[in-house]
């Protein structure tokens, strides 16, 4: 028998023909099925264009509140976030925000339908902030990855207005630096009464420095400044940091040497990752550290506490990895308690000493918290307050005429007749 016989003898069987059918239906729908696999993925491929975005990254938030504004309109799936905000009339309100919650949405932007997946791994944690780990990913039609750059861009131009007009304020948790707090109102420069000439020339120092990052490159010199505001406690040199970060529309990053757990590495990791268009401020310098001089003196117990050692601040200031387009401002209230390596130039390169009262600065101060708009008979008021002030031959700060002035926020007259009342409030 021929083979061509044979496979006509195995065509005439019933159960073989059965067989052969299931099997080629069988063998058809895998290839079906693998080629649908092949083309979607070459579709995606090719055809879709896919963001990432982990919770780490700094647009996280910004695209958050973004999705919040584009898509919990048109998602039936929401979670809440409740969040307090601070009236001018200084009343608290309640505010909620529906955000869409774990899971897939969809929106539609500038004519695309975007597919929004919201994950969360509930098994990992993100070690520094403590929280389940998660992403947000952005799927559209197309190969322009400009659709993603305008949607990143249009999130953080609405982070910026919400928080324009504020000062936000930073603090240091574990490696990298937190929002701390609600963003606070810009305190107006002219809040602060200071000596005169002492704010304008921090002022116009700030500026020229911030205008001029050419020359500095040009000279090969460190594109960065450090500023120390030292005096006795009470006389403003916080509260003016404060409305000067206002002034040049800056954040505030605060960081404390004394923290446990802080260390050289670290302390240079978070001046290197700082956030842009910051200060960075270095509260009561001299309670970190003591003079060389004095250290002899010192326990090792009590040396011991600090972590961060005096050589590693002082890298971190300047050294050969020190970080640049930075501004840096230090208080202290006891000068002569600081190490001159700390405060030679280029690390502190410019020393203001914000002191007791003087006479004018007092008449200012009372002309400010009573509004005078031009009535004459306050500006001889606040003559006679500060003469009198001035006459009692007794050191005075800002903190103390503000407080004497609390008890009396609408009766200057009354100031006047209780000035020895004052050296009370220490």
């Amino acid at each position: 028998m021929t083979i061509i016989d044979y496979i006509h003898t195995l065509s005439d069987n019933p159960y073989f023909g059965a067989g052969f059918g299931l099997f080629g239906l069988g063998a058809g729908a895998a290839l079906l099925r693998k080629g649908m696999h092949t083309g979607i993925l070459l579709f995606r491929r090719h055809y879709m264009i896919t963001l990432e975005v982990p919770c780490r990254d700094k647009s996280y938030q910004w695209l958050l509140q973004w999705i919040t504004y584009k898509g919990a309109k048109e998602t039936q799936h929401l979670s809440v976030e409740t969040s307090f905000e601070q009236k001018d009339t200084g009343h608290i309100k309640t505010r909620y925000d529906f955000i869409p919650s774990i899971g897939t949405h969809f929106l539609r932007y500038e004519g695309n339908w975007i597919k929004v997946e919201r994950t969360r791994e509930q098994q990992t944690l993100d070690i520094q902030m403590g929280i389940p780990w998660e992403t947000v990913q952005l799927t559209a039609f197309g190969r322009d990855k400009s659709i993603y750059f305008n949607i990143l861009e249009e999130a953080r131009q609405m982070a910026l207005k919400k928080h324009e007009g504020k000062t936000i304020m930073y603090t240091a948790m574990g490696s990298e630096w937190r929002q701390f707090g609600h963003p606070k109102n810009r305190r107006p420069l002219e809040s602060v009464v200071l000596d005169t000439g002492i704010a304008e020339r921090i002022i116009n120092d700030c500026r020229e420095f911030i205008q001029n990052h050419s020359w500095y490159s040009d000279r090969g010199i460190p594109y960065r400044r450090g500023y120390l505001l030292y005096g006795p406690p009470g006389c403003g040199k916080s509260s003016f940091i404060t409305a000067l970060a206002g002034e040049l529309e800056r954040g505030i990053c605060v960081l404390n040497l004394s923290e446990r757990g802080l260390t050289d590495d670290r302390l240079n990791h978070l001046l290197a990752v700082a956030p842009q268009q910051t200060i960075i401020l270095l509260e009561d310098i001299d309670a970190a550290f003591v003079s060389r001089e004095e250290s002899k003196e010192v326990s090792a117990a009590y040396a011991g506490l600090n972590r961060v050692t005096f050589s590693g601040l002082l890298n971190c200031l300047d050294g050969v990895a020190s970080t640049e387009a930075r501004i840096l401002f230090m208080t202290t209230n006891y000068l002569e308690r600081l190490d001159p390596a700390l405060v030679r130039p280029g690390r502190v390169d410019v020393k203001e000493y914000i002191g007791w009262c003087s006479e004018k600065q007092v008449e200012q101060m009372f002309l400010r918290f009573y509004k005078s708009d031009g009535n004459n008979e306050a500006t001889q008021l606040a003559k006679q307050f500060a003469e009198n002030i001035t006459s009692q031959k007794r050191n005075v700060s800002p903190a103390q005429i503000q407080g004497f002035f609390m008890f009396y926020k609408n009766d200057p007259d009354s100031v006047l007749k209780n000035v020895s009342h004052i050296w009370e409030l220490t």
